[in-house]
């Protein structure tokens, strides 16, 4: 890490770390779902990202929802290959920490995983959330379809209303299309944090609902 190196910076894709050519060794399924970890999918699940802070409190709060039938923790939206926990926290590899969230639309419907996003973290704090500070806690959601986009930006001005009429900022989510958003990849993390607060029932978590509600927007 550069000294004085302002992590609330984006980085450049020319000034980010090169990476690795070898992905993270993770494990084949999930810890709590029992399901695969990585695809691919069967045709009729969908896959979202989203990025909310750090990704062990975030990756609970989907795999406990029905109809979803994987989450992973993992890092996107940045230009470092296959990064590790470390090159990250620097803020030099340009990813936000982010899970990935597999699940059924006819067990789950795209609203239910917005209002989960929304109503667990705050959308209006660039690049941090809490403590935590820097480009790797930012607000994000990655689409994998255009009727997810669509929805991701509906979501984003009805909530917006729901704020302004409380008193509270601007959102500053970053909504992009999974495959322009940065390299357009999503890097599985280390395999100590799939799961991490299932593994670590006390664990660090600084997410919970943030005052304002979904539902009510």
């Amino acid at each position: 890490m550069l000294f004085g190196f302002d992590k609330t910076h984006m980085i450049a894709p020319d000034e980010a770390l090169p990476g690795r050519e070898t992905a993270l060794d993770v494990t084949d399924r999930h810890v709590v779902l029992g399901t695969p970890l990585k695809g691919p999918w069967p045709e009729h699940l969908e896959v979202i990202y989203f990025g909310m802070g750090c990704f062990w409190g975030s990756e609970r709060i989907f795999w406990q929802i029905p109809g979803v039938h994987s989450t992973a923790a993992g890092y996107m939206g940045g230009w470092t290959k296959n990064p590790t926990y470390e090159e990250t926290c620097t803020a030099r590899t340009g990813h936000a920490e982010t899970v990935q969230v597999v699940y059924d639309p006819a067990e789950v419907d795209l609203d239910t995983l917005l209002q989960a996003f929304w109503e667990n973290h705050d959308p209006t704090t660039p690049n941090r959330q809490g403590g935590d500070i820097g480009t790797q806690y930012r607000s994000a959601i990655f689409t994998t379809n255009e009727a997810q986009h669509v929805a991701a930006q509906a979501s984003r001005d009805r909530y917006q209303a729901a704020l302004t009429d409380k008193g509270f900022g601007t959102i500053s989510t970053q909504i992009d299309h999974a495959q322009v958003a940065g390299d357009g990849n999503f890097y599985y993390a280390e395999d100590y944090h799939q799961g991490y607060l299932h593994k670590n029932p006390g664990g660090y978590c600084n997410h919970g609902f943030c005052q304002v509600s979904y539902a009510d927007a």
